[in-house]
């Protein structure tokens, strides 16, 4: 008596299987489609500011070579900063950094130029981690759309055997279509990706070796200039005889 009053309101009661197929039956794989073109957007949005950042930011033409020429002058350090100024790059970052803390020692300036490198390498990897991400990531999402599509198309087959084969199928290409967006999206933010990791990475080469530059040239010519005095230091006042 008591297994079949069990079994009559477990038979009355949905289980949690039909609400799954229901929630995914209502939800379909349309909308994967439409966040799989607002990432798209996002992603040229992303690589087109990213272009604009490195156009901006490109190293002028035989920088270490015109600045290395300028620090063995008459002017030394000093004209050196002053040609950089204006001037926008990592590699020029890092170097007027180097410069400006010349008088402290080569230990001082090898931390300063250490740094310099690894703030700058944040801001010229800023969102590239958005493109990494969907491009390892959009072929999945439109997969989770195709499954959904044929989830859909067999349900509507045992809703209406009297179709057959060629409903299913017709519904089975059209959920194929949210694999293959997905492989459109994640195949250009993966090529960018990579290229804009490439010149991330020969970018800090090239401000390492002009920090490197640099640094030689502070160890082989001791600076001259006076030491820089902390404003936490306490003012001595000379003693009167």
């Amino acid at each position: 008596m008591i297994w079949t009053l069990l079994a009559a309101l477990s038979a009355a009661e949905p289980t949690l299987d039909a609400e799954l197929l229901d929630l995914m039956l209502r939800v379909g794989s349309r909308w994967v489609l439409w966040l799989l073109l607002a990432l798209s957007l996002l992603a040229i949005a992303v690589a087109l500011e990213r272009v604009l950042f490195y156009v901006l930011e490109r190293r002028p033409a035989n920088l270490q070579a015109r600045l290395m020429a300028v620090l063995s002058g008459a002017g030394g350090a000093v004209e050196a900063v002053k040609m950089l100024q204006g001037v926008r790059s990592m590699e020029v970052a890092v170097a007027r950094l180097a410069l400006t803390h010349a008088s402290q020692g080569p230990q001082s300036v090898e931390e300063h130029i250490a740094g310099a490198i690894e703030r700058e390498r944040l801001r010229y990897e800023r969102m590239l981690a958005f493109l990494g991400t969907l491009g390892n990531n959009a072929p999945f999402i439109g997969l989770f759309g195709t499954v959904l599509g044929i989830i859909r198309a067999f349900h509507d087959l045992a809703a209406n055997s009297a179709q057959g084969a060629q409903a299913v199928m017709a519904g089975i290409a059209e959920a194929l279509v949210a694999t293959a967006i997905g492989l459109l999206v994640a195949l250009p933010a993966v090529a960018m990706y990579n290229l804009f990791a490439r010149h991330v990475e020969a970018t800090v080469a090239g401000a390492t070796a002009i920090g490197h530059a640099i640094l030689a040239f502070v160890k082989a010519v001791p600076s001259t200039t006076p030491a820089a005095v902390d404003p936490a230091a306490p003012v001595r006042t000379p003693e009167v005889n």
